[in-house]
């Protein structure tokens, strides 16, 4: 029998997303925890009206970050739990059904991780705010950098 992608899925490929999965979302959740330290330690800066204005993007950015990384665990939840259904349907032989999910939670699996590098951007641009009121600190292009860095040596 001829199969949608012309080849039949055995509950090993679906199966091969569970360690994936289980480490992207142990690192979604240390993200999530270093976070809400930081939150407390913004929150007690904000209200003893330290640097207001700082602090203040600071805040903004992680309230953003944090809605992120609530996006990124609940693709990759979706995701495992795809690929457990589609398991499922590989067991009970339907082939076709199993297919389409299983597709449906590479896509969710490729969201999570899209989304995991727009909260990696933004946490770079975090700390380029928190050191923006030290002078004398330049953003240098990585060619700049490196050619600094080899003339030291």
């Amino acid at each position: 029998m001829k199969y949608f992608w012309g080849m039949e899925l055995s509950v090993n490929i679906p199966a091969l997303l569970f360690p994936a999965i289980s480490l992207i979302m142990l690192a979604y959740t240390n993200r999530f925890l270093a976070l809400s330290s930081r939150v407390r330690v913004l929150h007690d800066k904000y209200q003893n009206q330290e640097q207001r204005h700082i602090v203040f993007g600071q805040i903004k950015n992680i309230k953003y970050r944090i809605k992120l990384i609530q996006n990124m665990q609940t693709f990759g939840v979706a995701s495992l739990l795809l690929s457990i259904v589609s398991m499922f349907f590989i067991y009970i032989s339907y082939q076709l059904v199993a297919q389409f999910i299983f597709g449906i939670s590479l896509i969710t699996f490729c969201v999570s991780i899209f989304l995991s590098l727009i909260e990696i951007r933004l946490s770079t641009r975090a700390i380029e705010l928190e050191l923006s009121d030290m002078e004398g600190l330049e953003d240098p292009t990585v060619m700049e950098y490196l050619r600094k860095k080899f003339e030291r040596d």
